[in-house]
């Protein structure tokens, strides 16, 4: 029986040989060709995810990276040349394509898109989370919040609060929140030097270490940024990564047929 093999997307999945017990008789070929079929099935899942949110405000497309991993465990030594290391196939990590998406107007006053590399700021009960998801609207207190109803978080470090008598509300780029009244806060923006470090939490929320202010990121009133995933590209992706499938299952029925009609030629030779 074959031991447990974890196959988590985005995690990396190593084969030394060792999970299908010791003595295994499963040949390379075969291994190999189960680590490239889990790659496939991870890459799958990051597709479907990716066509599942193309509608999510700020949502950001996914990739994977692969690597090749070499295996000197996964080797035999009862050959007279020398066994050479198995190659397989290791997802290694989740790549995020964080290219601007279109902004689309909505005429909402409280509802924002950011054109930069920036983030709003939102408070949740797991702490201060990231998102470019900035359909906002205000809680039964005035407090802006988002969809889901975590509070905004403005430059002082709390929550914004917008009174019913407000009127005339604008956001200026640098997130500036006025009233006919006069300025009333600041959205709070940030920006990281390596996005990629950042930890999805949700669909469009991210968690992560030493945000900086924002230099470069300016903030649009009335406006939302969609989802850079390209459907068609997306598509295109999933009918490849099926055909690779496709191909490899064929490659490791065929090897399969091989080893027994080889076994079932000796065995017919020998008696």
């Amino acid at each position: 029986m074959l031991n447990e093999v974890r196959t988590v997307p985005g995690e990396a999945v190593r084969f030394t040989g060792r999970e299908f017990g010791v003595g295994s008789k499963m040949e390379n070929v075969q291994i190999i060709g189960l680590s490239r079929q889990i790659a496939l099935q991870h890459e799958l899942d990051v597709i479907a995810n990716n066509l599942a949110n193309m509608n999510t405000t700020g949502f950001k497309g996914e990739s994977l990276q692969f690597e090749e991993y070499l295996a000197p465990d996964a080797s035999m030594d009862m050959f007279l040349a020398g066994d050479r290391d198995v190659s397989y196939v290791w997802d290694v990590a989740t790549v995020r394509d964080f290219s601007q998406g279109a902004i689309y107007s909505t005429g909402n006053p409280l509802e924002v898109a950011l054109n930069g590399d920036g983030f709003l700021v939102v408070e949740t009960p797991e702490g201060e989370r990231y998102t470019r998801n900035g359909a906002f609207v205000t809680n039964e207190v005035g407090e802006l919040v988002t969809n889901d109803g975590h509070r905004v978080l403005g430059d002082g470090g709390g929550p914004i609060v917008i009174g019913a008598e407000d009127t005339d509300i604008a956001i200026a780029g640098d997130g500036t929140l006025s009233t006919a009244d006069g300025i009333i806060a600041r959205l709070r923006l940030v920006e990281f030097d390596d996005p990629q470090q950042l930890q999805k939490v949700g669909s469009s929320f991210y968690a992560g270490d030493d945000p900086q202010p924002a230099s470069s990121t300016r903030v649009v009133q009335g406006a939302v940024e969609n989802s850079n995933v390209v459907p068609v590209v997306e598509l295109s992706r999933m009918i490849e990564v099926t055909r690779t499938y496709d191909v490899v299952s064929r490659l490791m029925r065929q090897e399969d047929d091989l080893r027994s009609r080889a076994i079932e030629r000796l065995g017919t030779a020998q008696s």
